[in-house]
């Protein structure tokens, strides 16, 4: 789990306004460096299948906003696949 620190850093790098903590962009930013986090976890305890089932709840989740994203404007996905370094 991120740090309430490093979460206040990825909001204040992908947020839209002054007072947005929720939107798509910020959603997928955080779940993507969670993955990242549990990624790395995973090649060390490689039998650790709780920690599995969580990350692939989270591909799942950053996958239906980035789908949801790609609907409604394009332009916002183009620009938060980018910034993340996510494959198109």
């Amino acid at each position: 789990m991120l740090s309430l620190k490093q979460k206040q850093r990825i909001i204040d790098k992908y947020k839209l306004h002054e007072s947005d903590t929720g939107s798509s962009e910020v959603q997928i930013a955080i779940l993507s460096e969670e993955i990242k986090r549990l990624t790395s976890h995973l090649k060390t305890h490689s039998k650790d299948n709780h920690s599995r089932r969580g990350l692939l709840k989270m591909v799942a989740k950053r996958k239906s906003l980035i789908d949801y994203l790609s609907h409604t404007d394009q332009k916002r996905y183009t620009t938060i696949i980018k910034k993340v370094g996510l494959k198109k």
